[in-house]
């Protein structure tokens, strides 16, 4: 019996729980409750927490699973260490890790390896967020290097006074900053790849990534107006990374795109929401290939399977039992994936895949039924 580990319990995971059934694999993940999104869909679960060396144990108990793997990058050294102990090969590393978790190591390493990035530097007094500001038409991203995510831990700021509090908390022991230049971008642009242990990497294409108050909305698979360059250039910087930094399972490169050239925003090592689109969409999805990956199989094909595939996020509205939604949704070609996780305002809870010919066509569809889910026919 083939068994893969999971750390977290949110959708991610709840997501390669089908993947996982249809290649004969057993899903255990470790989640922080009984409810957690992913303990409803999972194979066989512990609860606990990743810090907790005795819960990491029971996770990796005999049977022995044969690869451990995470659903979010900020894994605790000692579940890096129990693993090694029992000799489970956790994928990707802690080593990769790192610089998925960690943006001043990513932004050194990338720059290292002669990557596109915005201009960036760490910085620890208001003087610096001044002096980055004075050569970058007085406006800056300020960041925090660890834990931000969905548009938090991210700020603009146009005056030195406007990072104060950022500061304080960071010479108080908080996560180190550093300062962005705003870049001009015409859009937001994502390439995934997947990357075995062996070496084999397979990428999907680039798509759009369209967000609202910091957290992703659509996606459009593939990019709209996508030149046969681009999906070069963005394969090329992905597999750079994926190869250098010794990636193992899913990689998702954030980009944006800036007068035909592609700057690197942010890295993930895991499965991602610009990814959904692919369960539908494409040959092979991100949460199959991810498990074939981890486990070191032959990687699958990433073909897209119709001219547009468009992915639209479900966000927590007025609807509070989201399968009330179901004698509601009419669009036949429309799927629907509800994650089991209690609605809160803004909170990701679902998404809806439509695929055709057209975009405006697909992206209407899907946003139409996204909006029945969330908050009923509108009259």
């Amino acid at each position: 019996m083939t068994t893969v580990a999971v750390v977290g319990g949110g959708q991610l995971a709840r997501m390669m729980a089908p993947a996982a059934t249809t290649l004969g694999v057993t899903l255990r993940v470790l989640v922080e409750s009984p409810e957690a999104s992913a303990a409803l869909a999972a194979h066989e679960t512990v609860v606990g927490l990743p810090g907790d060396p005795d819960a990491v144990r029971l996770l990796l108990a005999d049977p022995r699973p044969d690869a451990l793997t995470w659903e979010h990058e900020h894994i605790p050294d000692a579940v890096f260490d129990v693993a090694a102990e029992l000799g489970v090969p956790a994928r990707p590393g802690r080593e990769a890790l790192l610089f998925a978790r960690d943006k001043i190591a990513m932004r050194q390493r990338l720059e290292a390896l002669g990557l596109p990035m915005p201009a960036w530097r760490r910085v620890e007094t208001e003087d610096e967020v001044e002096a980055f500001l004075a050569v970058h038409g007085g406006v800056g991203v300020l960041k925090t290097s660890r834990g931000g995510y969905d548009g938090k831990g991210v700020r603009i700021v146009r005056n030195p006074s406007h990072a104060d509090e950022w500061l304080a908390a960071a010479a108080e022991g908080g996560a180190a900053l550093l300062i962005e230049e705003m870049v001009p971008y015409t859009r937001e642009l994502a390439i995934q790849v997947a990357r075995s242990p062996s070496g084999e990497v397979k990428a999907w294409p680039l798509v759009e990534s369209i967000q609202r108050d910091g957290v992703c909305s659509e996606v459009i698979a593939p990019a709209p107006r996508l030149t046969p360059t681009e999906q070069a250039d963005a394969e090329t910087i992905a597999r750079t990374i994926a190869e250098a930094l010794d990636v193992t399972g899913m990689l998702a490169v954030e980009l944006f795109e800036v007068g035909g050239r592609l700057l690197i925003n942010e890295l993930a090592m895991r499965p991602h929401n610009s990814g959904h689109w692919s369960i539908e969409g494409s040959v092979t999805s991100q949460f199959e290939q991810h498990l074939r990956a981890v486990l070191d199989w032959p990687l699958g094909d990433t073909a897209a399977l119709a001219p547009v595939t468009v992915m639209t996020n479900v966000l927590g509205g007025s609807r509070t039992v989201l399968e009330t939604a179901w004698p509601q949704v009419s669009d036949p070609g429309a799927k629907v994936h509800l994650y089991g996780k209690g609605v809160r305002p803004g909170r990701k809870v679902g998404h809806v895949t439509v695929m055709g010919d057209r975009v405006d066509d697909v992206r209407r569809r899907a946003a139409h039924v996204a909006a029945v889910v969330r908050d009923g026919e509108q009259s």
